[in-house]
């Protein structure tokens, strides 16, 4: 079957903040969209009502086809956009990998670097890499706001460029910027790097950002993070790139002494009196009772470098810690920066 290339047939998996204000914005551009929540009520309430989107944009509220399941879908999609949180991936394209035909892509745009299980379920060929740059929140079901602005970053996963990721950047573009990256798993691990270190610290203590980095002991964990997940990606012989245009992973980490460690702890300082009120997806989701994606941020660098035979400690220990507190082993507390005393440097 032939990509439909002028009028592609879209399906958005997920409708919490990120997939409610893409499928919002694609249905009111014109695009022919498609809605699966596993929520019965909210795919009725979407499908009869409309979902309220919120934005800098501006504002609105649309009807979207909606459904619980597949059980109702007919046909095949072109482009299956996937923003379900990491952990319930798998489960998800099971589900719609019938409806996909050979030429189909499934465009992945969750947290941390999911694109090889991804791959190994429907074939490198049709899986899009995607970073989403901007924020987004549910305020409660079928009302999401766009909370800051930013881009998409898209790829195909052996960095070619053809029509099909052109026509994405075209799509994706009705909701913000998107730009198409030429070493897309390079961008992917750049932001991995920084969710490894904000997320996950932040579910591990329960404070806000600006509080968190106000900590010495904590900016030294942060800078092992980054300095171990670099170690990995030269193993990996990945080039990482900037973050945000803006953090240089390779400049960050360069110099050792005291002063370019004060420039470091600096720059982390800034960061957490940027964004001092953000609060970790991670942590939002332990107090929910859910899972976090944990094995897609600071485990997939764990695995990386088990398999690469670098060290790891301190990404290893967050692992273990946050899989603690999943399992009701361990309490959210500051106290657990403790345990990594004896891994970063004075």
């Amino acid at each position: 079957m032939e990509y439909d290339f002028e009028n592609p047939r879209l399906l958005i998996v997920g409708a919490g903040a990120i997939g409610g204000v893409c499928a919002g914005f694609l249905t009111q551009s014109g695009y022919h969209v498609d809605l699966i929540t596993k929520h019965e009520e909210l795919a009725f309430k979407i499908q009869t009502e409309g979902i309220q989107v919120l934005s800098p944009h501006g504002q609105f509220q649309i009807k979207i086809p909606a459904f619980p399941n597949m059980e109702k879908i007919e046909g095949k999609y072109d482009l299956i956009f996937m923003t379900v949180k990491a952990t319930d991936l798998k489960e998800a394209v099971r589900a719609v990998e019938p409806f996909m035909h050979s030429n189909s892509a499934i465009v992945t745009l969750e947290n941390g670097i999911c694109e090889d299980m991804v791959a190994e379920m429907v074939g490198q060929a049709r899986v899009i890499g995607c970073i989403v740059g901007w924020g987004a929140t549910m305020h409660s079901p079928g009302i999401v706001e766009m909370t800051s602005l930013g881009e998409f970053v898209i790829g195909n996963l052996d960095n070619s460029i053809d029509k099909r990721v052109e026509k994405v950047q075209e799509i994706l573009s009705a909701v913000n910027p998107c730009y198409i990256s030429q070493n897309i798993y390079g961008t992917l691990y750049s932001k991995l790097i920084i969710n490894s270190c904000i997320t996950s610290l932040g579910a591990v203590c329960g404070l806000y950002l600006g509080d968190m980095l106000a900590s010495k002991q904590v900016r030294r964990i942060f800078i092992e993070i980054i300095r171990e997940s670099i170690t990995v990606a030269n193993a990996m012989n990945l080039q990482v790139e900037v973050y945000g245009g803006k953090l240089n992973y390779y400049e960050f980490l360069k110099g050792n002494g005291i002063f370019a460690e004060l420039r470091r702890h600096l720059l982390i300082r800034i960061i957490g009196l940027k964004y001092k009120k953000l609060k970790s997806s991670s942590l939002q989701s332990l107090e929910r009772g859910k899972k976090t994606e944990i094995d897609y941020l600071n485990g997939y660098i764990v695995k990386q470098g088990e398999k690469h035979n670098i060290a790891t400690p301190v990404n290893s220990l967050m692992v273990k810690i946050i899989k603690e507190i999943e399992a009701g082993k361990r309490e959210i507390s500051k106290k657990n920066f403790e345990d990594f005393l004896d891994l970063i440097k004075n």
